[in-house]
This record gives structure tokens, sequence and C-alpha cells, in this order.
């Protein structure tokens, strides 16, 4: 399967991601932007949005450019830096960059912004199976 077909075929398999409303607004082989808006049932007790939403954005971003590469390739460490608050009603843009990879692992950095501002930054290893994305 062509690479950068694979991320629109994870995100119709993907309920949580539907669920969280995330697009994709940009892909290539490496590379994955997606974008998601903060809905009220995704804020905390202090009517901010919970630090799993920037996280599971900025996850999926990775998921979706680790495989574009046409391999499964599966999350097996990741860490995010929380650097500003979201609110409800903000639009989150997540950028995957794919800054090395090797036969086994691939090493990504995905900024989470806000109107071009950092809000959390990303960082995950993934690792590369044999199987191949078929159509």
């Amino acid at each position: 399967m062509e690479g950068t077909k694979i991320p629109y075929k994870m995100l119709s398999q993907d309920a949580y991601s539907q669920w969280l409303g995330i697009e994709i607004l940009e892909c290539e082989i490496g590379r994955c932007k997606v974008a998601m808006k903060v809905r009220p049932e995704m804020l905390n007790s202090m009517q901010k949005a919970h630090g799993g939403i920037t996280y599971s954005l900025a996850d999926t971003a990775f998921g979706f450019a680790a495989n574009t590469h046409g391999k499964f390739a599966v999350s097996i460490e990741t860490s995010i830096n929380h650097i500003e608050a979201v609110n409800e009603g903000d639009y989150l843009v997540a950028e995957s960059v794919i800054e090395k990879v090797n036969n086994k692992l691939g090493f990504n950095i995905i900024e989470v912004k806000r109107n071009g501002e950092l809000v959390a930054l990303f960082k995950g290893v993934v690792y590369r199976t044999q199987k191949d994305w078929e159509e």
C-alpha cells in the first residue's frame, strides 16, 4: 500500500481518533499533520483540556507518520511536555516528523500547536515490524 494512504486507512479503523474529531491535514512519507477542536467533554476539573487530549492528538500524529514507510509500526515509548494550558474551543494542530529511522526503530518529535504557539512537545519511539500494510 502506498505510504501516504496508510494514515487514512488507519483513521478509518480508529474509533478513538474519530471520537476525538481528528482530521488529517497533510501527509507524506515520514511526516503527518493532524488537527482537532477541543470540546466541552474533553475538559478537566479546572476547565482546561485534560492532558490526555494533547497526548492523544500527538500520539495519533506519531502513529500515522511512523506507518507511512509501509510497515506496521508500533509505539514502544512515548513522553510529553505540557507547555501551555489548552481551552475549550481551541483548534490544535500536531505535526509528527521522523527524526531518525533504522531497520527496527523510528524516533519522532511531535509538536502540538494552537495558532502557531507550541502547547505540547511529544517524543516517541516506534518499533518497525516486518508486516506490510495491505490494501
